[in-house]
């Protein structure tokens, strides 16, 4: 039986148990189908909040977040509303399908709704109606991964009536953001590589020309965690580098320097291809990750360029024309004392070769005997003097050119030590750029 009381509708139970309380709700189920109002103008109020239990995952490529949350809503049906001690109980679980639900839906929802489905809903004996059930949003997120891995992501959930507008129903927050945000943490279980830093939320209205609706908004921040990344990814790439770096010790000279760089190159190939998985796949930017791996790359190659450059310059330089004026200065004298290798001071043997020039014209007028010797003897002394003249012009020509390629070697040891002190700075401020990015980006 019904009786209308102060606006609602009173049920009258003639027993104080659920069977007779069931009974007299039948009336109110043939009302589901229209807002349990019972002025239509009369605006229902849904209280919304909810739990996240799980951060289940992102997917970079598809730009999604999937998250597991315990929903609540609260609203009031002026159809029913029953004494507690004539009825015998203060609330009752009944069917969903048998009451009117509001179409409360998350604008950013991407896919279907795989949790398990609760078929009931509570009605209390004020009227109000607590509906409670788990979801899978798969919601849509515009993602950021330029810092990957050290990114947070910034992801929105808009709820909001899909038909209603605001003058049928609004909506408001249950409980504080931080209060969600608090229980979440510590209910939550499952978050794979994802940690929940804070959840904000506010109210929006979605304007048309007549009416509005109303959306509550909530801003879920979500940051990575690295270690995976770093274990696998970056230490890696760091000893890699290192490795190149102290290559240049070896002796540019040998062989075995280009084919150790060459070795280097190939396994960093191949590390970075089975290691392509964990990289993050998007449209919009290019992590910077990627870019430490292409200035990785890149700086090994440059290595094995200047090893080529310097090993054909050494191995070379005697068929080399001797060092021009200009390199002598630019390079001996000037980069030398810049990369602390100072242009060696020449030890001239001309002392040394003059001596032996003198000797070998003198020494055959100082064995002339002194009686006239045959004509097949002075034959034979003439052409001795001959071959230690041009013994004498043969040293003093072997003297010029290895200078010469001294020189070049000279030139291509202070080349070598000035391109590695270079690509020690570049190394330095490029890791460290990029350092301070993904620290400035993690510390948020």
């Amino acid at each position: 039986m019904l009786s209308a009381v102060s606006g609602g509708v009173q049920l009258n139970c003639s027993e104080p148990n659920q069977p007779a309380l069931l009974e007299a709700l039948r009336p109110v189920f043939n009302l589901s189908a229209i807002r349990p109002i019972v002025n239509v103008t009369t605006c229902t109020d849904v209280v919304t909040s909810f739990t996240m239990y799980g951060i289940l995952g992102v997917d970079e490529k598809a730009q999604l977040l999937v998250t597991y949350l315990w929903m609540h809503y609260w609203w009031m049906n002026e159809f029913v509303s029953w004494d507690p001690n004539t009825c015998g109980t203060d609330r009752i679980s009944l069917p969903r399908t048998l009451f009117w639900v509001p179409d409360i839906v998350i604008n950013e929802f991407m896919d279907e709704n795989t949790a398990p489905s609760v078929p009931y809903v509570y009605l209390h004996s004020s009227g109000k109606v607590h509906d409670a059930k788990p979801i899978r949003v798969v919601s849509s997120c515009n993602l950021d991964i330029y810092t990957f891995p050290f990114d947070v992501q910034n992801c929105t959930m808009t709820f909001n009536s899909y038909t209603h507008f605001a003058s049928d129903i609004k909506i408001f927050l249950g409980r504080s953001a931080d209060n969600i945000t608090a229980i979440s943490k510590k209910v939550m279980t499952t978050m794979g590589e994802w940690q929940l830093l804070d959840i904000t939320s506010h109210k929006h209205k979605q304007t048309f020309s007549d009416d509005y609706i109303d959306e509550l908004i909530f801003n879920v921040r979500v940051r990575r965690r690295a270690t995976l990344y770093v274990v696998n990814l970056l230490i890696p790439s760091c000893f890699l580098i290192t490795v190149d770096l102290f290559s240049f010790l070896l002796p540019p000279q040998s062989v075995d320097r280009s084919s150790f760089k060459m070795t280097l190159i190939l396994g960093y190939t191949v590390f970075l291809l089975l290691m392509n998985d964990l990289l993050p796949v998007t449209g919009n930017t290019i992590p910077l990750i990627n870019v430490f791996f292409a200035i990785c790359l890149a700086l090994m190659v440059a290595s094995l360029l200047e090893t080529i450059l310097i090993t054909n310059l050494l191995c070379r330089s005697a068929d080399f024309s001797p060092v021009p004026h200009w390199i002598r200065v630019l390079v001996l004298q000037v980069l030398g004392r810049l990369v602390f290798l100072p242009q060696k001071t020449k030890k001239t043997n001309d002392s040394e070769m003059r001596p032996n020039a003198e000797a070998a014209q003198q020494k055959p007028d100082a064995e002339l005997p002194e009686t006239p010797p045959a004509p097949a003897d002075e034959a034979v002394q003439e052409l001795r003097s001959l071959g230690k003249n041009l013994q004498a012009i043969r040293l003093q020509v072997e003297q010029h050119l290895g200078g010469g390629s001294e020189d070049w070697v000279q030139v291509g040891f202070i080349i070598d030590r000035l391109l590695f002190g270079l690509y020690v700075v570049f190394v330095s401020v490029s890791f460290v750029t990029i350092i301070i990015i993904w620290v400035n980006s993690y510390s948020q």
